[in-house]
């Protein structure tokens, strides 16, 4: 039996960005459990990050972290294939591992001829693989994410897997709170927007005869301290934010309740719409260095920043807003190792 990690409320995305091959995870993954976190989140991309395959190399790889896909989609796959390959993972890690599925982005489900994701689909979805997890057989189930005649895992079913879900607004938050074990929010939302989010699963969680302490609501915060590279941290916090406004600008700014005019200016700008697809990934270091100039410093406030006493300041801060724990996101083990030292020095 392994000891349990030394800090269970953090947290890590592998083969954060754009990774030059699949197998950088296999360090990482070994680096964060020697440094005590507590989960490694997967977050799916169609090209070298397919959720399964790097959800079984993460298990092989580890004994003690926890392993959450953050997110993949639920209709990307029979429901059958994705309990099987569930229960794999149960089965596999002892347990660590937990399910995560997400709304997607529907431009690129309109581009790749794919439905649109509802929330209504997802609690449907999450109500089968429960029942199926139990080692019941669904029966001619008809509902919102799909019909099918049967559904069984027979005797391989694996008792309770939890669930997490990618949350945004607030019918997703809701969701979260009704229905899932693990709700993980979005990375630059404003300390009100955390604390607004944060109250949204609770009280849905307890309206639905839920404890609320039994729903871990992640912070998913940016942690780009002054020890990585410059040119890199532009990478890391101004392409990564301008990159989801490229993909979901107006929600972003809603749920911030931001300036929408900032996003008009960012989406007229010359040189953003010359960028050939998503900035954090394309973009030149000038590029992205023109369009800090667009961004409103208190955009890029929600984030860990500076030495890495200052950074391990403001992830305890997330806790001290509501959030149960914190991705430290888009960086690498290696990257987060002088934040997780000053973080354990409290």
């Amino acid at each position: 039996m392994t000891n349990p990690p030394k800090h269970p409320e953090l947290g890590f995305y592998t083969l954060a960005g754009a990774p030059q091959t699949p197998r950088e995870l296999i360090d990482e993954v070994r680096d964060a459990e020697a440094m005590g976190l507590g989960a490694a989140f997967i977050s799916e991309r169609f090209n070298i990050k397919e959720a399964c395959t790097l959800s079984g190399a993460v298990g092989a790889v580890s004994e003690q972290i926890r392993i959450i896909t953050g997110a993949t989609n639920h209709n990307t796959r029979h429901p059958m294939v994705t309990a099987s390959y569930a229960t794999t993972m149960h089965h596999l890690t002892g347990g660590r591992f937990t399910l995560g599925i997400g709304r997607g982005i529907a431009m690129l489900q309109d581009v790749y001829g794919m439905s649109r994701i509802t929330t209504a689909q997802m609690e449907d979805f999450a109500g089968v693989m429960r029942r199926l997890w139990k080692g019941e057989a669904v029966m001619g189930h008809s509902g919102p994410a799909g019909s099918w005649p049967v559904l069984s895992l027979g005797e391989a079913a694996a008792g309770d897997i939890p669930l997490a879900l990618v949350a945004f607004g607030p019918n997703s938050l809701r969701l979260g709170g009704r229905a899932f074990d693990d709700v993980i929010l979005h990375t630059f939302f404003t300390d009100e927007t955390l604390q607004r989010s944060v109250a949204t699963v609770k009280q849905a969680a307890e309206e639905a005869g839920r404890d609320p302490d039994s729903v871990r609501v992640w912070s998913c915060f940016a942690t780009v301290g002054d020890h990585i590279p410059e040119s890199l941290r532009l990478k890391k916090t101004v392409g990564r934010l301008a990159t989801y406004l490229q993909g979901y600008g107006d929600l972003m700014v809603e749920t911030n309740g931001w300036d929408p005019a900032v996003l008009a200016a960012f989406r007229a700008d010359s040189v953003v719409g010359t960028i050939p697809g998503a900035i954090d990934q394309v973009a030149t270091t000038d590029q992205l260095a023109h369009i800090a100039t667009l961004l409103p410093e208190q955009w890029l406030a929600p984030s860990a920043t500076g030495t890495p006493e200052q950074c391990a300041a403001a992830i305890r801060g997330q806790l001290d807003l509501g959030a149960d724990a914190v991705i430290m996101h888009g960086a690498t083990p290696t990257e987060l190792a002088p934040v997780v030292e000053a973080y354990s020095a409290g």
